[in-house]
């Protein structure tokens, strides 16, 4: 009878009636206490509803009957891995695999572990492991793969997922990881055919419809645009995991719909930790210490913009701390960020709950993401709630929706009055602009030639080096009908991939335009790059996702830009820049505006002329490029925030 009543019970869990088969399970174990696989299933069910410590307490029992159970030493391995208890649970899937060494699962959850502890190549000897035991593992192959590809090791990596593939053709995770790994390469066109067939076996993968989208405009691929952005903004609008809050930036003109997308973003993947490292505590440091979190110290351009203001933090008052997620390449810049800091930490292979405790352990003041929800960000680190202060800074132009992040950072152009109720943070304006540049970068000669360029010798040259993805059909539309108005001009835009030239000469000729006026410019050097702006009449802002970086770079070198003002921060920085360097009146309020100031400006030399020595001038003395005066700036911000905490009191919008 007993056996009868487990059988039910195992049908029952299998079939996903979990309160069935509990009582089945305990009915067993009533009438024999020493069941074991009865409890070892109970102990599994509890794992699956996420009743973890009732699940190790069960399986513990097993143990204490039978301690060479490999199936109880998985599971509690599993419950405790749960429990946040890694060195315990490897202890347990280490005795599994010595009862039973081929037990693949084990081998499995170990690398899980093992990764977890930073022992990255243990880990991948794990999966190896697992998937010589059985070769059509497709998850262990797709988690080798991912590992690889976090070791840089890409080219092993794309082998082993395109194994993963063609033993498991129907299974979307290899495909998806695939896809990752060929963007990372800037294969786009690939990528997007690898999320394409896994959208085919389950339309329903969080955030995967976000990704198709997001490779499909890298090569400005816009055949089924309007289709794939109504089909995000309607998934946010329902609630669903549809994309990114870093890929629904890039095209959302609507800053409540971008708040509701970070909402669903941080309420899934990174939501509040239960129990939070800070609780409460009044730090009494004789400095106020910040702890600059970030995975770009090294030649990236938010560091580009930062470096000067590392270096000319007040140390009487300021403790600075870097936490450096990202690699050490080696570069001039990463050499010098490290002088900048009193402390620097290199923390990449740590987990981020480590990361976590060791910024409570450094009792930092104030926590500054760098990095929000853009590349390589690791928000879960502030969602433990390592500091009293948490604020988010420069990388991300949007709310972040966490309720742990306090402040954001920005300015009254950026993130206007009206629009600070769809910000989950409190708002910090800073005067004149939100972004800090470097005075102390050189200004290169303009050395090159228009023929060097591959430009034209004297025709009109528009010019945008923003990422290719900014560019959008309704932009573009603009740019031809200016290429159309002003006879032989060209467009010079940024080469990031092959492929997305080609798709934009193609939409060119369909608009009427020879395809060679679309002339590339190919990445190089950050020192060329900012010599050949002097080889353009006049940069061209994008929409809905505007020039951030690319703007400072460009009104450093004396290029004009122009912008529309547009309706969420993304789209409303060059208007910011263009304020802090005394040239407001390159800045329009429509799209029908820039277009008619573009071809002015194309049309009246000595008018563009003028704008030109005007910002040159500008240059010297402007807010923009006044590195000490932004800095003291962002301090009085710290101390305002700094202060609020001291006094007991809770974030509030803060103008400077």
């Amino acid at each position: 009878m007993n056996d009868l009543v487990f059988q039910n019970a195992v049908r029952a869990h299998h079939a996903g009636r979990h309160e069935e088969a509990a009582r089945l399970y305990r009915e067993v174990l009533r009438a024999n206490p020493r069941h074991i696989p009865a409890l070892v299933s109970l102990g599994y069910l509890h794992i699956e509803i996420g009743r973890f410590l009732e699940a190790e307490r069960i399986l513990s029992e097993a143990l204490r009957l039978n301690p060479q159970s490999p199936e109880a030493l998985f599971f509690r391995g599993s419950a405790l891995e749960s429990l946040g208890r890694p060195g315990e649970a490897l202890a347990c899937f280490d005795t599994a695999l010595a009862v039973r060494p081929n037990f693949a699962d084990a081998h499995q959850s170990r690398a899980a572990v093992l990764g977890t502890m930073g022992r990255q190549e243990d880990a991948l000897a794990s999966l190896r492991m697992a998937a010589m035991i059985d070769p059509h593992n497709a998850i262990a192959l797709s988690n080798q793969g991912q590992l690889l590809a976090s070791l840089g090791r890409n080219e092993e990596a794309l082998a082993v997922l395109t194994q993963a593939v063609a033993v498991r053709p129907a299974l979307p995770v290899p495909l998806l990881l695939r896809a990752a790994l060929l963007a990372a390469s800037k294969r786009y066109e690939e990528a997007a055919r690898d999320v394409e067939a896994a959208l085919k076996l389950d339309p329903d993968i969080p955030y995967a419809r976000g990704h198709l989208c997001s490779y499909r405009m890298a090569i400005c691929d816009w055949r089924q645009f309007a289709e794939d952005t109504r089909a995000l903004e309607r998934g946010v609008r329902d609630g669903k995991r549809a994309v990114n809050p870093f890929i629904h930036v890039q095209i959302s003109p609507s800053v409540p719909e971008q708040l509701q997308c970070a909402r669903i973003w941080t309420s899934s993947e990174a939501p509040p930790a239960p129990n939070p490292l800070w609780r409460g505590e009044r730090y009494t440091h004789d400095k106020i210490r910040i702890g600059y979190v970030s995975a770009d110290f090294h030649s990236h351009a938010t560091t580009a913009l930062m470096a000067g203001v590392f270096e000319r933090h007040d140390r009487s008052r300021f403790e600075t701390i870097a936490i450096s997620l990202g690699p050490d390449d080696n570069s001039e810049m990463r050499t010098r960020v490290m002088g900048a800091f009193d402390r620097f930490s290199d923390v990449r292979s740590r987990s981020e709950a480590e990361i976590a405790q060791m910024l409570r352990h450094m009792e930092i003041d104030l926590a500054i993401d760098l990095k929000g929800y853009t590349k390589d960000n690791h928000s879960r680190i502030f969602a433990y709630r390592p500091a009293p202060v948490q604020a988010q800074y420069l990388g991300y132009p949007g709310t972040m929706g966490a309720p742990y992040i306090d402040y954001i950072i920005a300015d009254s152009v950026v993130i206007p009055e009206e629009h600070r109720a769809y910000y989950d943070e409190r708002v910090v304006c800073l005067p004149d602009t939100y972004q800090c540049n470097d005075i102390s970068r050189p200004l290169p000669p303009p050395a090159l030639s228009r023929a060097s360029a591959g430009l034209p010798q004297d025709a009109f040259v528009y010019c945008c080096f923003n990422n290719n993805f900014k560019i959008t059909p309704e932009i573009f539309a603009v740019w031809m009908r200016l290429l159309c108005a002003v006879e032989g001009s060209v467009l010079w835009l940024l080469e990031d991939n092959p492929q997305a030239i080609a798709n934009l000469r193609r939409e060119a000729v369909a608009a009427g335009i020879a395809a060679e006026r679309i002339i590339p410019a190919s990445r190089t050097s950050g020192e060329e790059h900012l010599a050949r702006h002097h080889l353009a009449g006049l940069f061209l802002d994008t929409q809905p996702y505007g020039a951030h970086t690319t703007a400072s770079d460009a009104l450093w070198m004396g290029l004009p830009v122009l912008t529309a003002l547009g309706p969420t921060f993304a789209s409303r920085v060059a208007a910011s820049l263009l304020n802090a360097a005394g040239m407001p009146e390159l800045i329009v309020s429509s799209l029908a505006e820039y277009e008619q100031a573009a071809i002015r400006l194309a049309r009246e030399p000595a008018l563009l002329a003028a704008l030109k020595a005007k910002l040159v001038q500008n240059r010297a003395q402007c807010a923009l490029f006044d590195t000490a005066r932004f800095t003291r700036n962002l301090e009085s911000a710290y101390i305002a925030m700094w202060e609020r905490y001291r006094r007991g009191e809770p974030p509030a919008d803060i103008l400077l």
